[in-house]
């Protein structure tokens, strides 16, 4: 999989690339030529007491210098460049593709391992690429080249080479063959790390309620633990690779001077010759070391690839139609919400969440959906919009299938405020907007007002423009509901949708905001999913849930006759209320 994303990912950056192997090729070329001068000036100039042969090959070597000293640096920006380019490309790629997932991929994935996967681990491959641009394209022409230009200045000690570069392949690869379990056992503890400190920061009111901190900071710091063992074992392994490395290039340059005394001694090699010979064992040995760290570094960026991988590679369970169609001349209404023997099922579940579920939402009408917690209201309100695709039946807007409608024309005629209402980092007017780009300041107020949300935002500072941070956690829970309920009002949508909406609200703000709902929405099709019997008693059709099945329908008058569950809904609250 690595190799596949490097590929795909690298394919737009090739001018980039191609300029930083001219550069390392040029900078390749310097570096093995000046060794080869360096034993020139020691052998004729030195030798020969020649002053002038000195600086002249002197001042070559030092051009040279500069030369390759202004290829490195550019070499090295250009492959930067690049490596940030993938980086960019890769979070692109996967924030577009978890875009497009269904709840169902959210949720298997987890949203602590998404975000991993479009930061650490995006990252990894990243790293990967930059050592990669600077490294590997100038370790094998150093390589090679060292190879030649040594059997150049010496055949017979050639053979020296030939025993330190596989005793350096051997003992490194021993070592990284080690750590890629620990790699990949990193990222997926990096995973862990992410989900408990989403959980405590999500969950901090829960947390100090029941006075768990003690508990949570034991938590936190087991998988804390766990990633820093798992780091310090693979840090070891590395740490080790280095005293390897250098052992075998001392080793390697005692044998060398060694062998090579004897060379000298009996006048078969000059002092400059080997010189320029240990200088290209020692390229060739360096350029081997930077080859092996990058052989360090590539199973955690195989790890890292396999992940992000997984998430490219997972098509979404609610894919857009082939040949997606609009309304058209047969509409049969304006936002009618109609369900046709409707089933849901999770893959492997052993029942179906929802079975035969069939009534119409009419526009100009307001259908309610109550029923005990767990009868499937939640993932019903899901099958509407399409965040899931019914596993049986069919789901249809204005006599259209959901499945068939072009996705963003469906989502247009929708406006839904779900369970856990959520407001993003920015102003009340950022969040308002979201349900009409181009509304203006008047309509925003007007939603406001219908939501029962105007009084509190003109006293927040700065009104419409006041700060919201993320989640909307610097306003109450019921005020983060009516903000988010004049969104899906802005929007003006024709089907409404609002799946527990009131819950937060007093029953005095309830009556007021439903009675501004009936004004403002008539014409369009409301579908209010509800736990208290006192916000839907005037729905034109209420309709009861019970393990998944639709137990009862009519309007609240009509079920207090016949339905059981509805009755049995009703009293217990009306207890609840007696008893309070």
């Amino acid at each position: 999989m690595l190799w596949k994303l490097l590929v795909e990912y690298l394919r737009p950056h090739r001018g980039l690339l191609l300029a930083v192997v001219v550069f390392q090729l040029a900078q390749s070329i310097a570096s093995l030529y000046l060794p080869t001068l360096n034993a020139d000036i020691i052998d004729e100039g030195v030798a020969k007491g020649d002053t002038g042969y000195i600086l002249r090959v002197g001042t070559v070597m030092l051009v040279i210098t500069v030369v390759q000293i202004a290829c490195a640096v550019t070499a090295v920006y250009f492959g930067a460049k690049a490596a940030m380019g993938v980086g960019r490309d890769l979070r692109g790629a996967i924030f577009t593709r978890v875009g497009a997932f269904s709840e169902q991929e959210v949720t298997r994935f987890g949203a602590p391992s998404l975000i991993t996967r479009s930061t650490n681990d995006v990252q990894q491959v990243q790293q990967l690429v930059l050592m990669g641009a600077t490294l590997m394209v100038a370790a094998p022409m150093l390589s090679i080249g060292g190879v030649i230009m040594a059997v150049r200045q010496d055949v017979q000690l050639s053979w020296l080479i030939a025993v330190s570069v596989p005793a350096l392949l051997a003992a490194v690869g021993l070592i990284i063959t080690r750590m890629v379990p620990l790699f990949r056992l990193m990222q997926a503890r990096i995973d862990t790390v992410n989900r408990v400190l989403r959980e405590q920061l999500t969950g901090i009111r829960v947390v100090r309620a029941f006075v768990r901190e003690d508990v949570e900071t034991a938590r936190f710091g087991k998988a804390n633990a766990d990633v820093t063992d798992t780091a310090l074992r693979a840090g070891r392994l590395m740490a080790l690779a280095f005293p390897t490395v250098m052992l075998v290039l001392n080793v390697s340059s005692v044998a060398v001077i060694w062998f090579g005394s004897f060379r000298i001694q009996d006048g078969s090699m000059q002092v400059g010759t080997l010189i320029a010979f240990l200088s290209y064992l020692m390229q060739i040995l360096m350029s081997v070391m930077m080859a092996t760290f990058m052989a360090i570094m590539i199973p955690r960026a195989a790890v890292s690839a396999d992940r992000i991988g997984a998430v490219l590679g997972t098509e979404s369970s609610v894919r857009p139609p082939l040949n997606p169609v609009g309304f058209g001349a047969g509409r049969t209404g304006r936002g009618e919400l109609e369900l046709r023997g409707v089933g849901f099922a999770y893959p492997g579940a052993e029942a179906p969440v929802l079975t035969g579920i069939s009534f119409t939402a009419r526009a100009g009408q307001t259908t309610a959906i109550i029923g005990a917690t767990g009868s499937g209201k939640t993932t019903l309100v899901n099958l509407m919009p399409r965040l899931f695709d019914a596993t049986d039946g069919a789901v249809l807007i204005d006599g259209v299938d959901v499945r068939e409608l072009d996705p963003d024309l469906l989502w247009g005629h929708i406006g839904l405020v779900p369970q856990k209402p959520y407001l993003f980092s920015g102003t009340v007017r950022s969040n308002l907007l979201y349900g009409k780009p181009d509304a203006t300041e008047d309509e925003l107020w007007r939603a406001l007002s219908i939501a029962q949300a105007e009084g509190f935002v003109r006293e927040m500072e700065g009104g419409l423009d006041a700060s919201v941070s993320q989640g909307g956690t610097n306003v109450s829970g019921g005020q983060r509901q009516r903000i988010a309920i004049a969104r899906a009002l802005v929007k003006r949508p024709e089907l409404y949708i609002f799946d527990d909406s009131f819950s937060s609200l007093d029953t005095a703000t309830d009556a007021r905001l439903r009675q501004a709902l009936r004004r403002h929405t008539a014409g369009a099709t409301l579908v209010i999913i509800a736990q208290r019997v006192s916000s839907i008693t005037d729905a034109d059709q209420i309709l009861v849930l019970d393990g998944g099945r639709l137990e009862g329908r009519g309007t609240h008058a009509e079920l207090l006759e016949t339905s059981e569950t509805y009755q049995e809904i009703v009293n217990s609250q009306l207890a609840a209320e007696e008893t309070v």
